[in-house]
Parts: structure tokens; C-alpha cells; sequence
């Protein structure tokens, strides 16, 4: 039994967001070993963050 990564909420990367709640994303990793998606992630920063829904107080 699969269960789905919750949908990437506004302003949150979604490969992020995939990698930290989807067991799938990892599994083909040794153990203890890097995911280079997640290593260029947090040396260069996500670049496909979902953008924010204008806020509708003003």
C-alpha cells in the first residue's frame, strides 16, 4: 500500500516537499547515502518554489 505526499502547499518547493513526505523518493539510495536532488537543493537553494496566493487583507 502507497499512500500519496500531501500536495505542496503555496510558497514551498515541490521537490522539496516530495522528498521529505514520499518514502519512493529515497528508496533506491544505499544506506546512509546522499540524495544528490537534495544536496544540490540545499547548496544552491530551490529554484521551482510554488508561488504564493496573493493575499487578499489589503
Amino acid at each position: 500500500m502507497t499512500v500519496a505526499a500531501p500536495q505542496t502547499p503555496p510558497g514551498e518547493c515541490p521537490q522539496c516537499w516530495q522528498h521529505a513526505y514520499d518514502k519512493n523518493a529515497h528508496r533506491h539510495l544505499a544506506p546512509r547515502e546522499d540524495c544528490p536532488e537534495c544536496v544540490d537543493h540545499m547548496i544552491n537553494g530551490c529554484p521551482n518554489i510554488v508561488p504564493k496566493k496573493k493575499s487578499s487583507w489589503w
